[in-house]
């Protein structure tokens, strides 16, 4: 049987590529006042910004609950007897324990394994697009899981965002701290550490931000996968793509849009950009 490999919508896996790779994505819960929506379900990243601009209520998020993972077990070990779930950074959300807690309640049905990532966005969507793939050509669940935690040191993200208010009400700011003080002109780079936001650098404008994911991305000498997505700027992430072309084939780039939980915390006018780097680099 084909090991079922299942994520959360913070992978900002599209709809496609999950029907396409048998990828199950658990949605996190975004709220507006007394208003809840599925993540990518019943809200759209679209629709999210535009409510993110006039709502009166600072949105909040939720995990899915370890009831939620149990629904999805439940289902898919009549299909397979072994099932790899691959959540978000536990640092960052109770997704993981949550997945984690819910084992019990099947665990004589089907063998589960569930990993913490430590990433986020399309630094955990491509090691689960990688993982899908393996899924696919035959791998069991313990070359799957061996696979997951090599590609982990692989995966590369930074994200441009056009201010950090959006991490610091939040409460995701990481050890990117020491950028809140910085002067208003500057926008902020950041990447992933130790499964938090840490800050990379900074840069004086948008067209400098694109330059340096550019350049981050020219920075690998041999990249398996890549990834380009953006919150509220599908031009300038037009754009990217058309630049990367030079050095990773454009119609393989991986194109997303940064889902609605995570639009909370990275608020509009981010981008990022995921490296998966290739096995002997």
């Amino acid at each position: 049987m084909v090991v079922k490999i299942v994520t959360d919508s913070l992978s900002d896996i599209t709809s496609d590529i999950a029907e396409e790779l048998g990828i199950t994505v658990v949605p996190l819960t975004v709220t507006f006042g007394h208003e809840s929506f599925l993540d990518r379900v019943t809200m759209t990243t679209d629709e999210f910004y535009h409510r993110l601009a006039h709502d009166a209520n600072w949105p909040k998020t939720t995990q899915p609950s370890p009831g939620d993972f149990v629904n999805i077990y439940n289902k898919l070990a009549k299909e397979t007897d072994e099932i790899l779930v691959i959540t978000l950074s536990s640092k960052l959300s109770g997704t993981y324990e949550s997945a984690l807690n819910a084992k019990s309640a099947i665990e004589k049905k089907c063998r589960i394994n569930v990993i913490d990532s430590l990433m986020v966005a399309m630094g955990l969507g491509l090691i689960v697009i990688a993982t899908a793939k393996a899924s696919q050509s035959g791998a069991n669940l313990d070359e799957l899981t061996d696979l997951v935690h090599q590609a982990m040191s692989r995966s590369h993200m930074i994200a441009y965002f056009d201010t950090l208010k959006y991490l610091a009400k939040g409460g995701r700011i990481g050890k990117a701290k020491g950028f809140l003080g910085s002067a208003l002109s500057f926008k902020p780079i950041l990447t992933m550490k130790d499964g938090v936001p840490a800050q990379r650098t900074r840069v004086r404008s948008l067209g400098a931000g694109m330059d340096y994911l550019y350049n981050f991305v020219a920075s690998f000498p041999r990249i398996e996968e890549l990834a380009v997505e953006h919150a509220t700027t599908p031009d300038e992430a037009d754009k990217l793509v058309e630049r990367l072309n030079s050095l990773y084939p454009k119609e393989r780039i991986y194109r997303s849009t940064i889902s609605p939980v995570l639009g909370t915390y990275g608020g509009p006018g981010a981008m990022a950009i995921t490296v998966l780097e290739a096995k002997g680099n």
